[in-house]
């Protein structure tokens, strides 16, 4: 009977999930949650948002997370971008025109999220805004422009106007189109560069890490271990590193003499930073507003640590910089306008 009792318990227990939440807003326009983007570049976003709202009454938002996981969240972003979106309220109440810009940075998803507003008439254009203008950048571990791109082009989607161009003359507007296109011509030329140099280096590292090793004791050729037979040879830390993705490992042996090498090659994209205890590449922080930044003084952020090697916890605080004037009339206007999402608009990865 007991047993048949823990068998229950068991399947009732086995679908529970991590409580759905959502991050709270600091401000209505740009919540930059995973530092994307530093101070300076937040105000040009900020700025372009404002100008939006004051001129055409459209409330626009810029969020980043760095995971999905974080707030409890372990399917596709679209349903966490509409609940989050219906949970700030974005947008006019009657016309139902906010737009959400999220950003998962470790998931490498994102969305643009409608008012309810805008039906499915702008779902084309913005999925074309993910893949041409914001994507590509994304790629470059360029964020901060990426961001800054698709911010502009999808205020012209929706006004038909672009950031700073609502009260300029005609030959204003002219001279603006002929710098768009030629720093639109800069930007693929970067790319194309960025990709090509990008595609290069990794053959040269794939060829670097797989050209054949001499030992260093009787100058046989040793052989590179395939990864179901390399843990052998890894310390439990480097195993975990490779569990996360942090870092993999590369063992080569001599059959000769048994003399073996091993190769660490980190991730580019990994949030797992280095343990101060057992220094393997393991440690992973979650952040805690403990007291928000305004302007007349500075704020406190609690970043709890976690080593998933050798369970080691400890937390820092870290100030935060007091917010700029720009950000305080932003977050005194915005937040909680009423108004919702029913799913519209279009996601994408990189």
């Amino acid at each position: 009977m007991f047993r048949h009792l823990l068998i229950a318990l068991a399947i009732c227990t086995a679908g529970i999930a991590p409580a759905q939440t959502y991050p709270e807003y600091n401000e209505i326009f740009v919540n930059d949650f995973a530092d994307l983007m530093t101070d300076s570049e937040e105000d040009l976003v900020r700025n372009k948002l404002i100008e939006l709202r004051n001129e055409r009454g459209v409330e626009f938002t810029v969020a980043t997370i760095n995971n999905l996981s974080d707030f409890g969240h372990l399917g596709e972003i679209e349903p966490f971008a509409t609940g989050l979106f219906n949970q700030w309220g974005l947008g006019d109440p009657v016309k139902n025109d906010g737009v959400m810009l999220l950003v998962s940075r470790y998931d490498r998803r994102l969305r643009i999220e409608v008012g309810s507003g805008y039906g499915d008439a702008r779902n084309d254009a913005m999925a074309a805004i993910i893949d041409e203008v914001i994507v590509p950048h994304f790629r470059d571990d360029n964020y901060a422009l990426g961001i800054d791109r698709g911010v502009d082009a999808v205020i012209h989607e929706v006004t038909g106007t672009w950031p700073g161009e609502f009260n300029a003359s005609l030959t204003e507007r002219a001279w603006n189109r002929v710098q768009r296109f030629l720093g639109w011509i800069g930007d693929w030329i970067a790319v194309f560069y960025a990709a090509l140099a990008g595609f290069g280096y990794r053959l040269f590292r794939k060829w670097k890490r797989n050209k054949p090793r001499i030992c260093p004791v009787d100058g046989t050729k040793m052989q590179k271990l395939g990864e179901a037979n390399d843990d052998a040879y890894l310390k439990e830390g480097e195993r975990v590193e490779e569990r996360l993705k942090s870092v993999d490992y590369d063992v080569w042996v001599c059959q000769s003499c048994d003399h073996r090498t091993v190769e660490a090659y980190k991730s580019w994209f990994s949030k797992y930073g280095a343990c101060r205890t057992c220094q393997f590449k393991t440690l992973e922080g979650d952040s805690t507003i403990v007291t928000s930044a305004t302007t007349s003084s500075t704020g406190l952020k609690r970043v709890d640590y976690h080593c998933k090697n050798c369970d080691d916890r400890y937390h820092t605080h870290v100030t935060i910089p007091r917010k700029s004037e720009s950000s305080s009339s932003s977050s005194s206007s915005g937040g909680s306008g009423g108004g919702s999402s029913s799913g519209g608009g279009a996601s994408g990865s990189w």
